[in-house]
């Protein structure tokens, strides 16, 4: 008996196995006798997974992986922070400062590549703040976590119920932390709670 779902066979051809659509890695094509109409597309171990009815045409799902690889990188640049540099990461900081913390000023703010354990440190007596570059490719609201709870540190510079009554004024707080939870459960790294 044949699995429901099958992963068309890899071969050299490329019409066959795991594809490369621009600039999407290698994509699975899954052919399903289940599935009537509907196309599915998820991103799994550094490819994309998309499943189809096993009734397409070879045409047919080249259109259809074609269209859910775009949906897909729309989907994920869609909320992707657009601070590139150390000045519109302070620009940010401090419209998040006014609108959270009652304007509080870091002295700067600055990506940094050494952080792999923690997403961000602040250092309250110079009013320094350094988020990690590995949150660069993530969600805007998950930057803006990071730079309300460093921000937060130069009222409160312990983790007390002070100090989480501020952060907890950023209206994605919980959101955010549970994303930067999730990353560390996937990665074994970071620490979303420093």
């Amino acid at each position: 008996m044949q699995h429901p779902t099958t992963p068309r066979p890899r071969s050299s051809d490329p019409s066959a196995g795991a594809l490369s659509v621009g600039g999407a890695g290698p994509v699975e094509v899954r052919r399903s006798t289940r599935r009537r109409r509907t196309v599915t597309a998820y991103r799994q171990d550094g490819r994309t997974v998309v499943l189809i009815p096993a009734s397409f045409s070879r045409s047919e799902e080249r259109t259809w992986v074609d269209r859910m690889v775009a949906k897909l990188e729309t989907r994920e640049h869609r909320g992707r922070r657009t601070l590139g540099s150390d000045d519109e990461l302070m620009v940010r900081a401090r419209g998040l400062s006014e609108a959270y913390l009652g304007g509080v000023l870091p002295s700067s703010v600055r990506w940094v590549d050494n952080q792999h354990r923690r997403w961000g440190s602040c250092t309250p007596a110079d009013g320094t703040i350094r988020l990690s570059s590995r949150l660069r490719d993530m969600p805007e609201y998950v930057v803006d976590y990071v730079l309300v709870h460093e921000l937060a540190h130069l009222l409160e510079p312990a983790h007390d119920a002070a100090f989480w009554a501020l952060v907890e004024r950023y209206p994605r707080a919980e959101r955010a932390l549970g994303y930067l939870e999730g990353v560390e459960a996937r990665t074994g790294t970071g620490s979303a709670q420093e």
